[in-house]
């Protein structure tokens, strides 16, 4: 979903891209499983990057809570596999986080100095991924990203293409309003996280669209951009979705740091799911 958006945008600046992934679909990516050591070792030792980008990792929420083991398996010792050839091989990292590693009874959108305190299993096993980047690698990016929104047709299984597909499906859709966060639309994260790669200013970001909404509120927008008129959005509470995994009532995220270095490229995320959407329809047809 997000590496669709970055390795376009990393190869536009000029980078060799060499993309991996669990089950390839695209002609010249590899196939890897970063919870195998070996695996990693062996194809990060014939590429020899200047930079691993991992993204590798188990987005499931509702899975990682029934499965602690498999959360764990794959977005802590999976990073710690990546995280270990980095440091013996003396190449950068970047580890993709979450702001799901926050408890979310903040009243503000959460920054980079708030203490991380997780909800459920799949924040707990990304933020011990962060504490593990942390304590192997010097030259390390660590970017958390929000609500991600993007993959187009093929790719997105997240909020907003259930909600696309559910349009085709009904002309009554429920979201819940109770919950509130900040969309990340991939493309921008990609430009953001590029940028932050280039300036060579190491360390622990948020990289999220602007401004934040609930699920009601994207939903309706998503209706809104798609010019759909007979088809209405009902606010609900979370009890009537009942999931294994408890959710924060706030993922809403403020990229504080990138504010103060003055490299906060993200647009707001209403425009930017406008563009998504426009992309997603010419993408389908």
């Amino acid at each position: 979903m997000l590496g669709s958006a970055l390795c376009p945008t990393l190869s536009k600046r000029g980078y060799i891209v060499v993309p991996t992934d669990l089950s390839p679909s695209n002609e010249g990516s590899t196939r890897l499983d970063v919870r195998n050591y070996n695996q990693v070792k062996e194809i990060v030792g014939k590429v020899k990057p200047d930079i691993v980008m991992h993204l590798a990792a188990e987005t499931d929420v509702d899975r990682c809570e029934v499965e602690p083991d498999h959360a764990f398996s794959t977005n802590t010792i999976g990073t710690q596999n990546v995280a270990l050839v980095c440091q013996k091989q003396n190449i950068e990292m970047t580890y993709i986080s979450t702001i799901g590693v926050f408890y979310g009874d903040k009243a503000e959108p959460y920054t980079e100095f708030d203490e991380p305190n997780p909800i459920n299993v799949y924040g707990k096993s990304k933020l011990e991924g962060e504490k593990i980047v942390q304590s192997l690698l010097q030259k390390a990016y660590i970017i958390r990203a929000g609500w991600m929104v993007g993959g187009g047709p093929k790719k997105d299984k997240k909020f907003v293409g259930k909600i696309i597909r559910q349009i085709g499906e009904t002309q009554k859709l429920k979201a819940v309003n109770d919950k509130i966060g900040s969309p990340t639309y991939t493309h921008d994260f990609s430009r953001c996280l590029a940028d932050l790669v280039d300036s060579g200013f190491y360390g622990l970001y948020h990289c999220t669209n602007k401004g934040v909404g609930s699920r009601y509120s994207v939903a309706k927008k998503i209706v809104e951009y798609m010019g759909i008129k007979d088809v209405t959005v009902e606010p609900v509470n979370s009890a009537y979705f009942p999931l294994a995994a408890a959710r924060a009532r706030s993922e809403m995220s403020r990229n504080y740091k990138l504010e103060l270095l003055r490299m906060d490229s993200t647009r707001h995320w209403e425009e930017a799911l406008k563009d998504y959407i426009d992309t997603y329809w010419k993408q389908a047809q």
